[in-house]
């Protein structure tokens, strides 16, 4: 049986490894490290799927809004007035919950 060491060497893809450092020292990526900075972290990106809305059939309900786990469903005057794309990620929970079904989820 070959060593794990001998059959990284010989594959045409190889990963390269971590050593000599623990897992403190790795460097941390995608943290929030203050209250109140996630605003600045553009999320939006990660999503495949986003959330489109017919206007015609919205009813202003804003259940959309109370389950959005992102805040990115925007409102102005007690009205839904569209998404907020840089922090939205795509899940689909406001189309899930509109009871309209005003909210369509649409690939990228």
């Amino acid at each position: 049986m070959k060593q794990r060491s001998e059959q990284s060497e010989r594959s045409p893809v190889r990963a390269k490894r971590v050593t000599g450092k623990g897992w403190k020292e790795i460097p941390i990526g995608g943290l929030i490290d203050r209250a109140g900075s996630a605003a600045e972290y553009k999320t939006g990106d990660w999503r495949t799927f986003k959330p489109v809305r017919d206007e015609k059939k919205c009813v202003h309900c804003l259940i959309c809004w109370m389950y959005c786990p992102d805040s990115s469903i925007l409102v102005k005057d007690k009205k839904m007035t569209g998404f907020d794309y840089e922090h939205c990620k795509g899940c689909g929970i406001c189309a899930s919950v509109c009871p309209v079904k005003c909210i369509k989820m649409e690939k990228e």
